[in-house]
């Protein structure tokens, strides 16, 4: 394009459109671009994007530096640590060149337990004890290969994988669109044929103990809720039986089986709210019998050993406790506690298994593995030991385990700066046995960097835990860009993982942080419950604070502060930038939730009802004025903002295309500078972006080369 035509942006046409609510008028401008038939819409989103391309295009080397140095990181070929179930040992490989896994297995030899020879691996590691791995001389069986599934579809994904008993067959779910709508396939694993029936809209799915029955949970076709359990013979899953339906439109349903395989649950459960049900699992075509009727506000969680149920449930506390109930008499008149609530330690999860049980806890925002062992068949139990963690900030969490008999528990951890691994816990012992470490390529040297973990002051003396990584040979007090990612909501934990990718910004002197603000879980269900409902604007004056606080603190140049959030991160996102755009050069917001009020008043919507238990219901005008407060798209105006790249799907199903391409079409007409604002939409995906790893690596690319440009590292 020549200098004597300026490259301009799109400009949506305005419809006006007005509706009024609690003495309130919402102007929506931009309603019409949710028609997604409508050829106009395709044309707009297809000229934001050439727009987006042709600003980046200057970008073009960077963008593929960036890619070949994250590629370099990547261990292409590899395979992940088999794990046992039944007669098999099951694993997931990856072979250069291909997008997709490849799901694996090998026989168990003979008698052979859970203890086998070392498996030398497919790319020539050794992984592992030879306690803990399959025998190498057993052929392999590549029982479900991704790319050939993938093969004509631009978008693909695995929904849930199940495997009966005995070995012998498989039922998985795909989706080809990025809707989120998975069609259940059969495959007979002795054959290899996958039978003709499918299932359109599924979600859970659970194998009887006798083989042969498959239950499975079906969604509605227009709100996206899982709200029936059917069942089936594998071999004739297109005559199936209704078993239940949930009409509460705040409730998902879920199927699965207990660790010790004898019984079947079905779950239903809101934000806020579950109940459970259970069949006995070698008698699929029983009732199902309840465990303890909902009750707003109760949630609990079960497993089953040794006829006893163990349930974890806030009944006496937001941290939750865990209590065990007869079989027979599984109603709370009948509940032993075995770990009372604890103020400041979050009952997270309980792993069951025959002779010992783990609880998964959070304190001070970080995850915690106490082992504890049973004294006897009864349910007594003593605490024996609790795993140790060596960072001041990490991830840790269970692995899989699908062996029930086994003094063995295997975890998974990473930080910031120690990359994925799994380890074997044993029991007996109280050792920990590193199983495998992912490898990355490339030159990598842990020593170079350095993770901290500090404390910011929200405005209402609250302190937000801060998790921090950078190079230790880069930084310079005061000086260095800076980077801070948030979340903030649904009681959701932000992880402190490692990536690779994340090297290409720390090599070049970002300072990275990760702020654990108040909506999220990283403080239990306290620190959810004080950022959401009408407490919501706790979250962004908390993200406001945490990047004040580094700024202050030499962690970074205040004129060079970059942010990032997704889905209700891009609620953040849209949030503080009203609040404060003059705290924030960059802004990334992926598949954002900015149009609150639109969304959150149509019932119809998927999410929309549910979620009245996180956000609030707006046909209420307490909730209505308070939501309006703070919408994003409600609240723009004539101002000065940061560059913002904002990247949406066009199949996504959890934040609908239109939520930011009507944000970003009426930011355009109100914002007063010159910075960068761009609208990518991946016009073939869902929710999370592109599903083949080669591709969401472009995608990554292209986000750190608008980052490094708008920080001022390359030009």
């Amino acid at each position: 394009m020549s200098q004597s035509q300026p490259l301009l942006p799109p400009v949506a046409r305005k419809q006006h459109t007005e509706t009024p609510l609690h003495g309130a008028v919402l102007v929506d401008d931009y309603r019409w671009l949710r028609d997604k038939q409508n050829p106009e819409v395709t044309a707009y989103l297809e000229a934001e994007n050439a727009y987006a391309a042709a600003v980046m295009a200057p970008l073009d080397g960077l963008r593929g530096e960036l890619y070949k140095e994250m590629l370099s990181h990547m261990k292409q070929t590899d395979v992940s640590v088999p794990y046992r179930k039944g007669d098999w040992w099951y694993y997931a490989r990856t072979e250069e060149g291909l997008q997709y896994p490849i799901f694996c297995r090998r026989r168990a030899v003979g008698d052979q337990a859970l203890r086998a020879p070392s498996f030398r691996l497919f790319s020539g590691e050794r992984v592992g004890s030879q306690e803990s791995q399959p025998p190498s001389d057993q052929p392999e069986e590549a029982f479900l290969d991704c790319n050939l599934l993938a093969a004509g579809h631009a978008f693909f994904s695995i929904g849930d994988t199940e495997i009966t008993d005995d070995g012998c067959w498989l039922a998985y779910s795909t989706d080809t669109t990025g809707f989120r709508q998975y069609t259940l396939h059969i495959k007979d694993l002795k054959t290899g044929e996958t039978l003709p029936g499918t299932v359109e809209r599924v979600g859970s799915i659970a194998w009887a103990a006798d083989n042969r029955t498959v239950f499975y949970t079906v969604e509605d076709e227009e709100q996206k809720r899982q709200y029936q359990l059917w069942k089936a013979s594998g071999q004739q899953i297109n005559e199936a039986a209704l078993v239940y339906q949930d009409d509460d439109e705040r409730f998902n349903l879920g199927v699965g089986r207990t660790r010790d395989g004898k019984f079947l649950v079905m779950e239903s459960a809101s934000h806020i709210t579950t109940e459970c049900h259970v069949l006995a699992a070698d008698q699929p075509d029983g009732s199902f019998a309840l465990i303890a009727p909902r009750e707003d506000g109760h949630e609990y969680y079960i497993d089953h050993r040794n006829d006893l149920w163990f349930i974890r449930t806030n009944d006496r506390g937001k941290n939750f406790r865990l209590v065990t109930a007869p079989a027979a008499a599984p109603g709370r008149d009948h509940w032993t506690e075995l770990i009372p609530h604890r103020d400041g330690i979050m009952l997270e999860e309980v792993d069951l298994f025959a002779s010992f049980f783990v609880s998964c806890e959070r304190a001070d925002g970080l995850p915690r593995l106490h082992l504890w062992r049973f004294a006897s068949d009864g349910p007594e139990a003593a605490e024996s030991s609790e795993i140790a963690f060596p960072e001041p900030a990490y991830s840790a969490e269970p692995h899989i385990n699908r062996v029930f008999e086994t003094s063995c528990f295997r975890y998974a951890y990473q930080s910031l700066v120690t990359p994925s691994s799994v380890y074997e816990y044993d029991v007996t012992t109280g050792s920990s046995t590193l199983l495998k470490q992912l490898e990355i390529p490339g030159g990598f040297d842990r020593t170079l960097y350095a993770c901290e973990r500090i404390h910011a002051t929200a405005s209402d003396g609250a302190q937000v835990p801060v998790s921090l990584v950078y190079r230790k040979d880069k930084r310079t007090p005061g000086r260095n860009p800076l980077y801070v990612y948030g979340y903030g909501s649904y009681g959701y934990a932000l992880p402190v993982n490692f990536s690779s990718n994340r090297l290409s910004l720390l090599d070049r002197g970002v300072v990275m942080a990760y702020a654990h603000i108040r909506g999220g879980g990283d403080l239990g269900d306290t620190w959810h419950e004080a950022g959401k409902m009408l407490n919501k604007r706790n979250t962004f004056t908390d993200f406001v604070a945490t990047v004040q606080h580094l700024t202050a603190a030499g962690y970074g140049d205040p004129s060079r502060v970059a942010i990032e959030g997704g889905s209700a991160g891009g609620l953040l996102m849209g949030a503080v930038v009203n609040l404060r755009p003059d705290l924030f050069r960059a802004v990334l917001s992926h598949v954002p939730f900015v149009d609150v009020m639109n969304t959150m008043l149509d019932a119809s919507l998927p999410l929309t009802v549910p979620e009245y238990e996180e956000w609030g219901d707006p046909n209420q005008e307490t909730y209505f004025r308070y939501m309006l407060s703070y919408s994003p798209y409600d609240n723009l105006k004539a101002a000065s903002y940061p560059a913002m790249l904002v990247k949406t799907s066009l199949n996504d199903s959890q934040v609908m295309y239109w939520e930011p391409a009507k944000y970003v079409a009426k930011l355009r007409t109100l914002k007063t500078d010159s910075n960068p604002l761009l609208l990518v939409t991946n016009m073939q995906a869902g929710h999370g972006g592109s599903s083949g790893r080669y591709d969401y690596l472009k995608e990554i690319a292209l986000d750190y080369a608008f980052l490094l440009r708008e920080l001022g590292i390359v030009s």
